[in-house]
């Protein structure tokens, strides 16, 4: 552990070492750090920043690279735990391969970090996952299954994220996402959100169907026929003296 973020981090911890607040997102969630150490990995040399919340007792996670402690414009990746494709290797989502080449990307930059969030499932936990792939193997879709299980398309709450990031004073970051509904929350929950930094993975014959839906009906910025979508591309296309019905129209 180098010297600047040794000091930096024990700091951090001297200046709060019983953090309490009110909480941000629906569940008032307030997390505080516990606990720093090296983290070499096949990846690149890391440290690990471990986090527990008020909650539920679950453990996040921030897997850092260089100088991070109060920094802006950090490339930062928000990474929800997923056992099947993280530690298994299932084909059925991109998780493994999207967690690995933050790693490997962030691994090669001067600063960045992962924040591994214990959200499984997209938030409806391991049990519900393998229930909604047995839906899925019937036919319906990842949007489907979850709704017909009760749940939304994404159960995930960023606020955690947010509260990580706070908790290490992050002044603004990149963030690596397709997602544009992950830079909504952070922005609401008060993080500076500079750029956007695209990190799509090569589709397999597995989870093509799945991506597909994830940009069809989750507004996930993924182009099948080979081109990014860029966010702007997102907004409604507006001409000046346009009525707002009109520009509705347009768009649908």
């Amino acid at each position: 552990m180098t010297t600047t973020m040794h000091e930096k981090f024990d700091l951090l911890l001297e200046q709060d070492p019983d953090h309490e607040c009110p909480g941000l997102g629906r569940d008032k969630i307030c997390v505080r750090i516990v606990a720093m150490a090296e983290l070499p990995t096949r990846f690149g040399d890391f440290h690990i920043v471990a986090f527990e919340n008020n909650r539920d007792g679950k453990e996040h996670v921030a897997i850092t690279k260089g100088d991070v402690i109060g920094a802006s414009d950090v490339p930062v990746r928000l990474h929800s735990e997923c056992l099947t494709g993280d530690a298994l290797g299932s084909l059925r989502c991109d998780c493994r391969d999207q967690l690995e080449a933050a790693l490997t990307a962030i691994g090669k930059m001067e600063r960045g970090m992962v924040l591994y969030l214990r959200q499984e499932g997209r938030g409806i936990g391991l049990t519900n996952k393998v229930r909604a792939y047995s839906l899925q193997d019937d036919g319906l879709d990842t949007v489907e299954a979850n709704h017909a299980l009760g749940f939304r398309d994404d159960e995930r709450d960023y606020a955690v994220a947010a509260h990580m990031l706070m908790s290490l004073k992050i002044e603004s970051i990149q963030l690596m996402t397709n997602n544009p509904k992950k830079i909504a929350q952070l922005t609401q929950y008060g993080i500076n959100v500079t750029r956007r930094i695209p990190h799509i993975m090569e589709a397999n014959e597995y989870n093509r169907f799945y991506l597909q839906t994830k940009a069809a009906k989750s507004g996930h910025l993924i182009d099948f026929r080979g081109r990014e979508h860029l966010l702007e591309q997102s907004d409604r296309p507006f001409i000046e003296g346009m009525t707002e019905e009109q520009a509705i129209a347009i768009q649908e």
